[in-house]
Formats: C-alpha cells, sequence, structure tokens
C-alpha cells in the first residue's frame, strides 16, 4: 500500500493547531534579548527573542503594541507575554507577543503591567467614567473578610461621623485560589441590595497576598457594578488593578469609610453656618424692603398735589357727565310718556271707557262690521268691565 501524501498546507495547518492548541505554548512568559529590530509601515514591530543557546522569532502586531510603554531596543533584555503560532504561508515559527517587560522586573509586576496595559486598552481604567460619591448615603455595602479587623474598623468610623447610614457587610475571602471569584460575586450580591455606595477593603499584605484584586473577575465586577466602588486594598504604598478601577481608591479602610460618609460634627456645623447666614440675609431682606416701601412712600408724597388736580378735574367731569346724562333721560322721559299718551287714546280700551262695546268672534278676530257676522254665530262682547257672550240674530 504506497504511503498517504499530505499537502503542505494541510501539514502547516495542522502543526499552527497543533500549537496553538498546546497550552504550555500560549499565554507564557519568555525572557530574552533584542535583536534583529524592524518596524514596519503599518505599525507591526518585528525582532527575534534569543539568549547564548536559541532564538525564537516574534511580532509584535500594531493592535498589540500600541500602548507599549518599554522602548524597544537592540540588546534590550526583557520578558515578553504571548503565544506561540506559525505562519502557514511560509512555513515560520513565530511567537505572537502580547507584552514587553524590561527583564528584572519580576514576575509578578510583568504579569501586573500586562493587565494593567490590557484593561486600560479597553477603557476600563478611563477618568471620564469615573462616579461622584453621594454626599450622604443611607446605606454602605462593605466587601471584605468578616474575621479580619478591616470590617472593625470601617464600622468604628462610620459610627462616630455617619451613625446615620446602615452598614451592610457581604462577608468573602480576600486571599487563596478561589478568592477572586467570591470577591466578585460578593460585589454582586451586595449591590443588588440598594446600597448607595460599595466599599470593597482588606489589610495589608505581601504582593501575592494582595493578587485575587488582580484578577479579572474582580476587576470586571467593580467596572460593571451599579453603584459608586471604594476599594481599600492593603495600605498606602499598595497597589491593585481594584484600584484603578474603582470610582475612588483610599490608601486604607479607615480611609474609605472616611470617604464614604461625611463627618456628622462637620455637617452640624456647616447647618448652624447656613441657618446663621439665612437669618442675617433675612434680616437685612427686611431693612432693604423697608426702606424701599419708605422710599416709595416720600416719592408718592410729593406727587400729592398734582394728584389733587388731577382729582378736582375728574370731580368736574363727572358733574357735567352727570349733568348731561339726567338732562337726556328727562328728555327720554318725557317722550316715552307722550308716546304713552298718544297710545292710550287711540287704544280700543280707551273706547270701551266712554261705553262702547267691542264684538270679538269665536277666532279671536274682531267684527269691524256687520255684514262680516253670520245669523246664529257666536261672538263675545267685550265691555269696560268685562265680557258677556252674545249669538248673532237677523235685524229686525
Amino acid at each position: 500500500m504506497p504511503p498517504e501524501v499530505y499537502p503542505v498546507s494541510q501539514v502547516t495547518r495542522y502543526l499552527r493547531e497543533l500549537l496553538e492548541h498546546n497550552h504550555h505554548l500560549t499565554e507564557v512568559w519568555v525572557a530574552g534579548e533584542i535583536s534583529n529590530l524592524s518596524r514596519a509601515a503599518s505599525g507591526h514591530i518585528y525582532f527575534t527573542l534569543k539568549d547564548e543557546r536559541g532564538a525564537l522569532r516574534c511580532a509584535f502586531f500594531r493592535n498589540r503594541n500600541v500602548g507599549q510603554r518599554t522602548p524597544l531596543a537592540e540588546g534590550l533584555s526583557v520578558v515578553v507575554y504571548g503565544s506561540l503560532s506559525l505562519y502557514e504561508q511560509r512555513g515560520e515559527l513565530s511567537f505572537i507577543v502580547d507584552f514587553v517587560q524590561p527583564e528584572g522586573t519580576g514576575s509578578l509586576a510583568a504579569e501586573f503591567e500586562r493587565r494593567r496595559a490590557a484593561f486600560e486598552a479597553e477603557g476600563l481604567f478611563a477618568e471620564e467614567r469615573k462616579r461622584a460619591l453621594p454626599r450622604f448615603p443611607e446605606r454602605i455595602g462593605v466587601v471584605t473578610s468578616a474575621s479580619g479587623a478591616v470590617w472593625h474598623d470601617i464600622c468604628d468610623v462610620l459610627g462616630r461621623r455617619w451613625p446615620l447610614a446602615t452598614l451592610l457587610l457581604q462577608p468573602t475571602s480576600v486571599q487563596g485560589d478561589g478568592a477572586p471569584s467570591a470577591i466578585a460575586e460578593a460585589i454582586r450580591s451586595v449591590a443588588l441590595q440598594r446600597v448607595d455606595v460599595v466599599i470593597v477593603a482588606r489589610g495589608g499584605g505581601s504582593a501575592e497576598d494582595l493578587w485575587a484584586f488582580n484578577e479579572e473577575p474582580v476587576v470586571r465586577a467593580i467596572f460593571g457594578c451599579p453603584v459608586p466602588v471604594v476599594s481599600a486594598v492593603g495600605h498606602e504604598t499598595d497597589h491593585t488593578l481594584a484600584d484603578l478601577v474603582a470610582d475612588v481608591r483610599a490608601p486604607t479602610p479607615s480611609a474609605a469609610a472616611e470617604l464614604v460618609a461625611p463627618d456628622r460634627a462637620a455637617v452640624s456645623r456647616h447647618v448652624s453656618a447656613l441657618q446663621t447666614q439665612l437669618t442675617v440675609s433675612a434680616s437685612r431682606a427686611a431693612v432693604r424692603r423697608t426702606e424701599d416701601v419708605e422710599a416709595r412712600r416720600l416719592q408718592l408724597a410729593r406727587s400729592l398735589p398734582a394728584v389733587e388736580v388731577l382729582a378736582e378735574r375728574v370731580r368736574d367731569r363727572a358733574a357735567v357727565v352727570s349733568r348731561a346724562v339726567t338732562a337726556r333721560a328727562e328728555h327720554a322721559e318725557a317722550r316715552v310718556e307722550g308716546h304713552l299718551a298718544r297710545l292710550q287714546a287711540l287704544s280700543p280700551l280707551a273706547t270701551l271707557e266712554r261705553g262702547y262695546a267691542m264684538v270679538v268672534r269665536a277666532d279671536g278676530s274682531v267684527a269691524a262690521s256687520a255684514g262680516a257676522l253670520t245669523d246664529g254665530e257666536r261672538v263675545t262682547l267685550r265691555l269696560r268691565d268685562g265680557a258677556r257672550g252674545a249669538r248673532i240674530e237677523e235685524q229686525a
């Protein structure tokens, strides 16, 4: 049976996948000296990392080297972080670099800087997203160990400064293998309890002891917290990624307690000062108003003679108008009385007063002549003092 023949592309693809799926060859730190350094117009950086026994071709692509702080140079001893891969078109083995740190920094410090650069590139540390702390918090969440002195220190400080606030402890381990996920879950849990601010705290320790606060779950939990977060991890000289992503960093847990709430004594003094200021302002305003009213009264008093002259003119005009209206009313009344007299003289009722009668037919019309009436027709005789019914008969 003839041997199976593989295409070159299939072999190179297999080798690349084999490299990229080997956890010993991905996301590793490698130490060496930079040589054959070159920078492409595209922004990519290529160099060889070598020591006395070997060399490794490295590619530091533009999207990963933009935030690089350490300037690269020929002969520089560095530690690089990245993964091995194979460039299939050429069959070349390359180390794809994510981060470069000068050699001698220390593995923890180098990893800290690598993570810091990665999170910074994502915008997790941006100053414009930092939120201000509430001035008068009612509910304060605390994420820390229940057995340490940190919780008691925070309670003592807030009990003295701002006893109006309710403290909610979300206990968690702050050190060890499971600490990062436990701290992250505690942050998410306490944020659901309607708190106004969260303190994430632990006491001092070595860089290894504080490392949980550099882990990605904790950083992203603080970044995603819906309320402001104060990070108080270790002592003033200690720095963690939790400090960088938090809205406010406190040098110690006790200082965090002082930052999240005001001092009630200072608030009381401020309120008293405002009250005094308000009283003085009200008194001054009252004096100004009184002076203004007095000035207007004097101004009005000085204008009274002119007012009297105007009033006299108004009275004269009113008298003239009153006389004219009275005369016209009397004239109109006389005309009305004359019309009434003429109407009364022409009224049929006035004729009835002289002994005459008015014949009214059944339809209400007045009979104007004898010929308008028929024999036997019922009519009404309207007299001066009343009416009587009658029937029309043939004339005798």
